[in-house]
């Protein structure tokens, strides 16, 4: 077994956190992905890897080696992007990582057209609500909703987003709209629990600048459940405009407190420095480029 094929079977393992869970993405045994790790210990003379019953957790020596592993990989995987341009077409599996409602709303429904375009290109999702180390994940792109803060990234920026603070014609009917921010406080918000920003809802007007923690009976720790519960009458939401701009144009929604100014998200693809931008990264901010710049769908 040759040792680019040891390191790809370790740094797996210790993405996966499993044997059994490396065997899965490479096509092997558990027993074997077990053996190559052992072997890889036994020649380099350092132990990598504590294992459990039901976890493995890297050594001094393991997380030394797992770096760079990491730096060798890239740089194969550069080596071979280099090429691309030379009668290849962009393959094998692009790993994505998006906030789940950016997905759902806008980047889930191009996905056939984009495969339709690079037929070669498998798609991976990871859809979670956290910043995740793009490189340590394993990761190609992510889409970052507000301000980027990591440097070693690169971004390009898709767009913007306008905050809407919107609630059902039925809750409307049955509750009456807030003409200010401050009436806001006699009418059911809802609420996110994993974020107690995202309850400090910000209004601006010529005058001042207005924070209002919002209260209300309904709290939940997925943004799309805050979505779905605004449709049916649940009380008013502020939600991002890329969510709620189909609800707005046929009349589900109704925006509020329009006079307003209410803050926006800027919308970047990332990906992490490299030498060569692999081809298939490249293809994929082109495509969405192109789809989301100058004008964004969801205005």
């Amino acid at each position: 077994m040759d040792k680019w094929t040891e390191m790809q079977v370790f740094v797996e393992s210790v993405k996966r956190g499993s044997f059994s869970a490396a065997g899965r993405q490479l096509d092997l045994s558990p027993s074997a992905v077990s053996k190559l790790v052992s072997r890889l210990e036994a020649r380099l003379g350092v132990r990598l890897l504590n294992r459990t019953t039901r976890t493995l957790s890297m050594t001094e020596g393991g997380q030394v080696y797992f770096d760079r592993c990491l730096e060798i990989l890239a740089d194969i995987e550069d080596a071979e992007d280099s090429l691309t341009g030379f009668g290849q077409l962009p393959t094998g599996t692009l790993r994505i990582n998006s906030t789940p409602g950016f997905a759902k709303h806008q980047l889930l429904p191009l996905i056939p057209e984009f495969q339709a375009l690079y037929p070669q290109l498998s798609v991976e999702f990871q859809l979670t609500g956290q910043s995740v180390d793009l490189i340590g994940e394993g990761v190609d792109m992510a889409i970052r909703l507000g301000p980027l803060k990591d440097t070693s990234l690169v971004g390009r920026k898709l767009g913007e987003s306008r905050r809407v603070v919107c609630a059902s014609p039925d809750y409307l009917a049955a509750r009456g709209t807030p003409a200010t921010p401050a009436q806001l406080l006699d009418h059911d918000c809802l609420r996110l629990s994993t974020s107690e920003a995202f309850n400090q809802w910000q209004f601006s007007s010529e005058q001042e600048v207005e924070l209002i923690e919002v209260k209300g009976r309904f709290v939940t720790d997925n943004v799309d459940a805050l979505h779905e519960y605004a449709l049916i009458g649940g009380g008013i939401a502020r939600l991002s405009g890329f969510m709620v701009g189909k609800d707005i144009e046929s009349g589900r929604l109704v925006p509020l407190l329009t006079d307003y100014g209410i803050e926006k998200q800027l919308i970047h693809a990332v990906y992490p420095h490299r030498k060569h931008l692999p081809a298939k990264v490249r293809v994929l901010v082109d495509f969405l480029m192109k789809k989301f710049t100058p004008h964004p769908p969801w205005g």
